[in-house]
């Protein structure tokens, strides 16, 4: 830093200090020495993550996931993995406009899951091409959990299977803003999408632009949920 301004020097100095510091209280309050009654540690101790800041409630930095993340790219181009990673960074953005909605980001594919409390079963899938897969667009689904025993009822039961109910195919790739929309829909209110499950094809999605392309009436889908 020695070629560096003052001003500069001095500001790195001080994030270093405030790095230092976060550190010493995360590795005190990790192994119990802490001698604050409730420490405010800004670092998040975990094996098998890093120790960063964690600021996007996303766990999107484990060990296990740069290793799928490592496999997915290895017979990519450099042009589809520049394509993949801005999908991703797409998603992580919307995810944390989103507010509280509780969405989650399944690693390490490109989708963004949401289930809403109180959605009577169903829930919301937003997921990116796969790379190096020209052919597919961003796809918007809405799906519904049932139960794999026909007595009991959808979002009270002990284990169902996912079945994709509409889908829509996006003409363009969505921006982090109008994905965080969708999220917020959802969250102030989790029936919207028992109302977007009986859209027509070729009608919008209700509080949006999303256009259905495709129904799916036959539950085709096979997610599975304990």
């Amino acid at each position: 830093m020695a070629a560096l301004p003052d001003t500069v020097s001095r500001a790195i100095r001080s994030e270093l200090e405030a790095e230092k510091h976060g550190l010493q209280a995360g590795l005190a309050d990790f192994s119990g020495t802490s001698s604050e009654e409730d420490p405010e540690t800004e670092r998040c101790w975990e094996f098998g993550h890093p120790f960063v800041k964690f600021d996007d409630g996303l766990d999107t930095l484990s060990d296990e996931t740069r290793e799928q993340l490592d496999r997915r790219e290895s017979g990519c181009t450099s042009e589809e993995r520049e394509k993949a990673v801005a999908a991703l960074r797409v998603l992580v953005t919307a995810h944390s406009q989103g507010g509280d909605v509780g969405a989650s980001l399944d690693d390490p594919s490109c989708r963004l899951f949401v289930e809403p409390y109180d959605s009577d079963g169903f829930y919301l899938t937003i997921e990116a091409p796969e790379p190096g897969d020209d052919e597919t667009s961003w796809e918007i689904e809405v799906s519904r959990w049932v139960p794999d025993d026909p007595d009991e009822e959808p979002g009270n039961h002990t284990s169902a299977t996912g079945h994709a109910v509409v889908g829509c195919a996006l003409p363009v790739a969505p921006t982090a803003e109008e994905i965080a929309h969708l999220l917020k829909s959802v969250d102030e209110k989790p029936l919207l999408l028992a109302e977007w499950a009986e859209t027509p094809v070729g009608a919008v999605l209700a509080r949006t632009a999303v256009v259905v392309t495709e129904r799916y009436d036959s539950y085709s889908g096979s997610a599975r949920k304990p």
